[in-house]
């Protein structure tokens, strides 16, 4: 595989001495394109990686391309996440920068087949595109590009450059566009891994009204293409789910880091098809269906309690056993007449009231499309009766 960091800014040879470079004639100053100081950063911890001897300050500033000033700013931000030591070949030689021994990661080897699949799975990130937390995504799929594209070996080598990153791929839905709260992203992302608490405005379930909430975030969820933070709302001193899109003014707050509970498990929360929560109160669900949907509903795992009995006709019973009713009545309304709520009272009371307020809205509605409705004939006005002579 070839390394990421060689690949974007291949070796050139010095034009002048370590101990005494030429800045002017070899270094640009700022690279021209997109080229982040965020990538800046990625590239010189790869060329640390690549090269275990070490690299002094102006082999590092002519690979990159930026000045000795900056790259020792650089180098402190590095420096953050790996143990680096200055070496001297010599008593007098210029000082070099490595990687501790022990920070030495282990090579990861992937066959083509292992990096396809991992390249099918890329789309799911792109409602995180333009956060820190996809820049270093991205980079990952950089790397694999490298290797799925390299040539394969012996008789089952298949084509070469064949393009199947782009015909082996999960395609999200609906994905949400956060595009303007990509600072959100990361900072949940940061505070998840670091069990940092946040503050935030969340609107109330009562009203919509904004309240400050304080959040310890014990988990950040991709969940049906988009992004929540599964925590403890310190104030309500309960578990929820708060969507990322509906959080405002996201932000560490300055009380010290919080403790993950021990028995924490996000899948206790994941309600497959009907959301993430988990409620004290549990219901015996039954839904039958009719037979042009039964295959649906028999191939898909749509919950951890589900079980699916046969029906006379063809059709299917679901039975499910579960909390909160609100997303199973959004989800159940979506067949229609094809769906039929047979437990508990409460779920169908709830679609049947669905079904009536659907009904009203389009009581007195025209129908897009549809001719207007004839105007009846205009009566001839009647011709005054003759009183008859007497």
């Amino acid at each position: 595989m070839e390394p990421f960091g060689e690949r974007a800014l291949p070796d050139r040879p010095s034009r002048a001495p370590p101990d005494r470079p030429s800045l002017r004639g070899n270094l640009p100053g700022r690279p021209g394109g997109k080229f982040t100081q965020h990538r800046r950063i990625d590239v010189m911890r790869q060329l640390l990686l690549q090269h275990p001897k070490g690299l002094t300050l102006y082999e590092l500033s002519e690979r990159l391309r930026v000045t000795p000033r900056s790259l020792r700013r650089y180098l402190s931000e590095v420096r953050r996440g790996l143990d680096l030591e200055p070496t001297r070949e010599r008593g007098s030689g210029p000082t070099r920068w490595r990687v501790a021994p022990s920070e030495m990661p282990r090579r990861v080897a992937l066959r083509r087949t292992q990096a396809y699949a991992l390249l099918g799975a890329r789309r799911l990130f792109e409602p995180l595109r333009g956060s820190s937390l996809y820049e270093e995504i991205d980079l990952v799929v950089q790397r694999l590009l490298g290797v799925a594209r390299l040539p394969g070996r012996g008789p089952n080598a298949g084509l070469g450059d064949a393009g199947l990153e782009d015909r082996f791929l999960y395609l999200p839905f609906a994905p949400k566009d956060y595009g303007d709260q990509v600072d959100a992203v990361d900072e949940l992302f940061q505070a998840v891994a670091n069990n940092r608490p946040l503050g935030c405005r969340y609107p109330r379930a009562e009203d919509g009204a904004l309240e400050r909430l304080v959040v310890h975030p014990y988990a950040m969820v991709l969940y049906k293409d988009e992004v929540f933070c599964l925590g403890r709302n310190v104030g309500a001193g309960e578990v929820q789910a708060l969507a990322l899109d509906r959080m405002r003014d996201v932000a560490p707050t300055d009380d010290p880091p919080f403790e993950l509970p021990r028995r924490f498990s996000l899948e206790s929360y994941c309600q497959g098809q009907f959301g993430l929560w988990r409620a004290r109160e549990e219901h015996v669900v039954a839904i039958d269906f009719d037979p042009r949907v039964a295959d649906y509903v028999r191939s898909r795992r749509l919950h951890p309690s589900q079980r699916v009995e046969p029906l006379g006709g063809g059709g299917v019973r679901l039975h499910l056993r579960m909390g909160g009713l609100a997303e199973l009545t959004t989800w159940v309304l979506g067949f229609g007449a094809l769906a039929r709520v047979v437990a508990p009272p409460e779920l169908r009371s709830r679609v049947l009231e669905e079904l009536g307020r659907a009904v009203a809205a389009y009581a007195d509605a025209p129908v897009p499309g549809a001719p207007p409705a004839p105007t009846p004939p205009a009566r001839a006005p009647r011709k005054p009766r003759r009183t008859p002579r007497t």
